[in-house]
């Protein structure tokens, strides 16, 4: 009981923290990002006109002059009210479609995931698969070891010219520059569980008399479980982060595609907004997977 009570202490002292440096990071960035009101006085005539014609300034209902908020958006960082009522206008259009290239955050997301979804559950299959047979084989391991360590450090995207060139589709480019980023680690890690069983494991199940893929069920793949996981959790981060600019660099709708437009319309506050997208798809994706390794992990 005191444990319990002491763990749930401890969770409220993280949580008042995290909203503490939270709230002083908003207040921090809304003071920052605070502008004076336009002050006419100093400038002539000719002067205030030209800065109204550039855009600069604008009349007010009132006859005076105040900064464009149009010309605004990309002059610095914007505040964080700007970015809310960023948030605001995307949520409220999320699941519209205005043309061919204007999807709602909504469908871009979902283009996202699927597309991630496609690239790393390919990757993990093909590398568990091969991981196993390299592991069990020491030969076979020592052999291909070598290759796997010098592919292994290659970035995904330097794939993507070569992948492009090969498949003549960026949809499916995106798709295999995930697999890329996610077959590696896994394939690695794979290898290195299966070759370092407890032969105990193997023994009684040859003394059992097992068929090949019953061993390969209920003794190979449950013993080499952890190690198994820990490949896959590398290998789903590093396919998170391929995804985004694999869509930035081939035009494809998605988060990435949304962030590059939104920068290239000057709108730095959709610029943030598409950085968030990414960081709660991100946490949400990475807590699912976490949950899922939860349940099939073997603690002996």
């Amino acid at each position: 009981m005191a444990t319990l009570q002491g763990q749930a202490g401890t969770r409220k002292d993280s949580l008042l923290i995290s909203v503490t440096l939270l709230v002083l990071f908003l207040v921090v960035w809304h003071l920052s990002t605070l502008r004076a009101a336009f002050d006419p006085k100093g400038f002539t005539e000719d002067q205030l006109q030209m800065l109204e014609f550039n855009g600069d300034i604008m009349r007010t209902a009132e006859g005076g002059y105040a900064w464009n908020p149009e010309k605004e958006k990309v002059k610095g960082v914007p505040g964080p009210l700007a970015v809310l009522d960023k948030v605001r206008s995307e949520l409220s259009e999320a699941f519209v479609k205005k043309g061919t290239n204007d999807h709602g955050i909504a469908y871009l997301v979902l283009y996202t995931v699927t597309r991630f979804g496609a690239g790393f559950l390919a990757a993990s299959v093909v590398a568990i698969i091969l991981g196993v047979l390299l592991g069990l084989n020491k030969v076979l391991f020592q052999a291909v070891n070598p290759f796997i360590q010098i592919l292994k450090p290659i970035s995904p995207l330097a794939w993507m010219p070569l992948l492009l060139y090969t498949v003549k589709d960026p949809k499916w480019t995106a798709v295999l520059v995930v697999f890329m980023a996610a077959i590696w680690p896994t394939l690695a890690t794979t290898a290195f569980g299966v070759n370092s069983l407890r032969k105990d494991y193997l023994h009684v199940a040859a003394i059992l008399q097992l068929s090949w893929f019953k061993r390969l069920y209920k003794v190979i793949l449950p013993g080499a479980a952890p190690t198994i996981v820990n490949g896959l959790r590398i290998s789903f981060g590093s396919a998170l982060v391929a995804v985004v600019p694999a869509e930035m660099l081939l035009g494809e709708l998605g988060v990435g595609y949304l962030s590059w437009i939104e920068w290239n319309n000057l709108d730095i506050a959709g610029v943030i907004f598409a950085i968030l997208v990414v960081g709660v798809v991100g946490v949400v994706l990475d807590s699912g997977f976490n949950k899922l390794a939860g349940l099939v992990t073997y603690q002996e």
